[in-house]
């Protein structure tokens, strides 16, 4: 099942069969969305025993881990009322209760995947031994970029997927055990701009970027952001946003039947020749040639 009525929900719940389930770990569900200022929550058109009352909680059958990667909120358990805030995970474990929701005022985005298993079981019983649930582990842009490439496999649910999937979800969890028993969160405050940054473009890859309101968003001269983020990342922003959106669009050619000209509008190019041009400079290869290559004839 597919939720996509708004471009700010991105969300695929899945059906696994027996045999995934012999590997240990399946997944449930995956998404994403960027909930605004004074909107309502949760959306109501979850599958059922995925929805739930903020203020009278729920009790899920599967683990989730839930990553806060703008605005702040509130998460409750059975011990307490916690604040959420930007770079949280919040782990929720089967048979517990709990609620949590975006403040009014700021709203959030948030990531989460659903699994369970008794690979995971394990995994989680040694890595978070004390039933903790909220985790700060800072701006993670490996752990973003994992819950954009499950998304993107949970969208096409093809063969296999299910074991790729569990692999993103153990790489996850691994990142989080690492950061918080590393302290490892970054405390530089031109790294989290530059990581928030990609963050958002991330967020904004079938969109358009106005960068300089985004610098402005971000409390710095666009000319400074200019110059950090290409310090930071080899780039300039514009050409980041750009390989982005050619990351993206090697993504569909490769796995999906969409026409080259629905991929280059969807991603934003004025034109077809514009993408064409583009692609083939920074890839090497047409479209048409990367599609063939990269799904050989059976």
């Amino acid at each position: 099942m597919n939720i996509t009525q708004s471009p700010n929900i991105r969300t695929h719940y899945l059906i696994p069969n027996k045999s995934d389930t012999l590997y240990g770990c399946v997944v449930n569900g995956v998404g994403t969305q960027d909930v605004e200022p004074h909107a309502e929550y949760p959306i109501d058109n979850h599958p059922t025993g995925y929805m739930f009352d903020t203020e009278r909680g729920r009790i899920l059958q599967e683990y989730q881990l839930l990553y806060i990667v703008k605005g702040s909120g509130k998460f409750s358990n059975s011990n307490g009322t916690y604040d959420v805030s930007q770079g949280t995970v919040i782990l929720l474990r089967p048979g517990v209760w709990h609620s949590y929701k975006p403040l009014k005022e700021t709203g959030w985005c948030e990531f989460f995947i659903g699994f369970q298993g008794e690979l995971v079981d394990k995994f989680i019983k040694l890595s978070f031994p004390n039933e903790e649930q909220i985790f700060n582990i800072g701006h993670s842009r490996t752990l973003i970029d994992l819950y954009q490439q499950a998304i993107d496999v949970a969208a096409y649910d093809r063969p296999g997927a299910q074991q790729l999937l569990s692999g993103i979800v153990v790489h996850m969890l691994s990142i989080v055990n690492f950061t918080v028993r590393n302290e490892t969160i970054s405390t530089d405050r031109l790294d989290q701009i530059v990581e928030r940054a990609k963050a958002i473009m991330q967020e904004k890859v079938l969109q358009n970027v106005d960068l300089e309101a985004l610098a402005a968003q971000l409390n710095i001269s666009y000319s400074w952001f200019r110059k950090i983020f290409r310090d930071y990342t080899g780039h300039p922003p514009a050409k980041y946003f750009v390989l982005l959106k050619l990351r993206h669009a090697q993504f569909l050619l490769a796995n999906t039947q969409e026409s080259i000209k629905e991929i280059a509008f969807s991603l934003g190019f004025k034109s077809i020749e514009h993408f064409f041009t583009t692609f083939k400079r920074v890839t090497g290869y047409t479209p048409n040639a990367y599609r063939k290559l990269s799904t050989p004839e059976r």
